[in-house]
């Protein structure tokens, strides 16, 4: 387990971003920093090995500790290589070495290792904690846990108890040493849909606790390793199913090439099993003597992970929007890391109330995951900086009704009101947005948010150059045209499609003179619905906009 999560650290500081770039810190800070993080990670593996109980995920805490390791090397720190592993309290030698599994990024490495190898196979990546089984005369006289892959542990007492784990063997098996993955029986795991489910941890429990022996029957074995076994699989695959490791030969498949692999990779991922996985192994039928294996020397087989799920990712700044609505919406900048095939670099948090209950300031670290529609969601802080400091919000009383007028503490709210205005649903203005609007703004300081309908076709060209301002200025001019209803909706009237399609008003006037009990019978006009739109209605920012497009002789505003 050790030469495994050594792998983890050294895969996940070479592809996560983010623990590229060291921190600018001052001494005194890093010194605080690291040692702070390295206390609990000792607390976490205290509570993992010695008592058998995993207080925090194994991605976080496998992100967490290649973190502290980055830190460490950026401020000079001798770094542990592994950290985590697990104290070796036996000296039980592994008859044969765990060589450990090297980890393929993608497609086109599967494909490149492929070259030049036959007789392949591919199996799931069983999540779970590997142990070496001995049996000698036909009988299991030792179970060693992996340890550092030379020795280990003896966990003989704990094995014997789960009844999927043969005691006795016969034939080749009966002199013979196997390596597998003891594993947490799942019912109808899609892997796809419950991810890793913390399955390492759980199994690592049962077998570091004392008592419990009745959850030992919720654990299985997948036997992946029979050094100096029959030399080609079939016949490997077909003794172990008679000796009642049935597991490996359901779930091992001859493969050709990349492309084989990589839909076994996919059926895997998103069918039912009856174990977590991370990922598939990649082997040949073919392996070198026993004698031969040693730690980090397995080059007959490979692994391809699935992606995470989550990532851990630092927050780099907290910046604020005000929306059209007046409504503050707060979004954590993130260092850039990959969920799936997107690269996340910011995600929203929510309203600055829900802000504060996660009192998320730049430095600390987040738990980050894809929601439906690949919309990055935070899943958790999982680490808090020792400074922190934290922005200050928009100060000023926002709501449905601000900032029709661009004064200077409007400003983001005004953005957002131009933005909204020239959407396809709205006036549908082309070849402008956001970033246009605040160009133009900064130019000519609009009063109002229609205050670019002044602009002449020279103005535009000027400050947006010939060919780019002449066609905004037809879209401008095209949008005169817009219906009514368009017009007020650019206003921010608080009325839906269905509604305005069912009021049938072309005109202030048309809206003006309705009363209460006129918009109470029209759809999905409850009391609240009605108050906000004679309240809009009576506005005066909103009267004077509408008296401004009457000048500007806008359909449904002229007397």
């Amino acid at each position: 387990m050790g030469l495994w999560k050594s792998m983890v650290l050294i895969l996940l500081i070479w592809h996560l971003p983010v623990w590229a770039a060291c921190p600018v810190w001052s001494p005194a800070r890093a010194n605080e920093e690291i040692s702070r993080l390295q206390q609990q990670i000792t607390q976490w593996d205290t509570s993992y090995w010695q008592q058998g109980i995993s207080v925090v995920d194994d991605g976080v805490y496998d992100q967490l500790n290649a973190q502290l390791t980055q830190w460490q090397r950026c401020f000079g720190e001798d770094a542990q290589v592994d950290p985590s592993t697990p104290p070796i309290n036996g000296t039980i030698s592994h008859p044969v070495p765990h060589t450990g599994v090297r980890k393929l990024a993608d497609k086109q490495a599967v494909q490149q290792w492929l070259r030049n190898r036959s007789d392949i196979w591919v199996q799931p990546k069983v999540d779970g904690v590997a142990v070496t089984l001995v049996y000698r005369n036909g009988n299991l006289i030792r179970a060693i846990s992996r340890g550092n892959g030379l020795k280990g542990e003896d966990w003989t007492q704990k094995v014997l108890l789960i009844p999927s784990v043969p005691h006795t063997t016969k034939g080749l098996l009966a002199n013979s040493t196997l390596q597998g993955e003891i594993f947490l029986l799942q019912e109808q795991h899609i892997q796809q849909q419950s991810g890793g489910m913390n399955a390492r941890s759980k199994v690592a429990g049962m077998m570091m606790r004392q008592g419990d022996s009745e959850l030992l029957r919720s654990l299985a074995i997948f036997i992946w390793a029979w050094p100096d076994g029959p030399a080609v699989m079939p016949e490997r695959l077909r003794l172990l199913a008679d000796a009642g490791f049935g597991f490996t030969q359901r779930y091992t498949l001859s493969v050709k090439d990349a492309d084989e692999v990589e839909r076994a990779r996919a059926r895997w991922w998103s069918t039912e099993l009856p174990f977590v996985t991370d990922g598939v192994v990649v082997r040949m039928g073919k392996e070198p003597q026993a004698r031969n294996w040693l730690p980090g020397q397995g080059d007959w087989l490979v692994a391809w992970k699935y992606s995470p799920v989550s990532r851990v990712s630092e927050v780099t700044d907290i910046q604020f929007s005000v929306g059209k609505s007046g409504k503050i919406a707060v979004v954590a900048i993130l260092a850039p890391v990959m969920l799936d095939d997107k690269r996340v670099q910011r995600v929203n948090v929510g309203s600055v109330r829900r802000w504060d209950e996660w009192d998320i300031a730049p430095g600390d670290h987040l738990l980050i995951s894809l929601a439906g529609q690949g919309i990055p969601r935070i899943d958790e802080v999982v680490w808090r900086s020792t400074q922190r400091t934290k922005p200050t919000p928009p100060k000023g009383h926002f709501n449905s009704l601000s900032c029709f007028y661009g004064t200077p503490e409007c400003q983001e709210q005004f953005i957002a009101r131009l933005a909204w205005l020239s959407a396809k649903e709205v006036l549908d203005i082309e070849g402008i947005g956001e970033a246009g609007w605040r160009e133009l703004h900064q130019v000519y300081r609009f009063e109002h948010i229609f205050s670019w309908l002044a602009l002449t076709q020279e103005q535009l060209q000027s400050a947006l150059g010939i060919s780019r301002g002449g066609k905004l200025w037809y879209q401008f001019n095209l949008s005169r045209q817009r219906p009514f209803t368009r017009w007020i909706s650019a206003m921010g009237v608080p009325l839906t499609q269905a509604t305005l399609n069912a009021s049938r008003d072309s005109s202030w006037q048309q809206l003006q003179a309705r009363d209460e009990s006129s918009w109470r019978q029209l759809p999905s006009m409850g009391e609240r619905r009605t108050r906000q739109m004679i309240q809009w209605r009576d506005n005066r920012e909103v009267n004077a906009l509408s008296n401004w497009l009457a000048a500007q002789r806008i359909t449904g505003f002229m007397p």
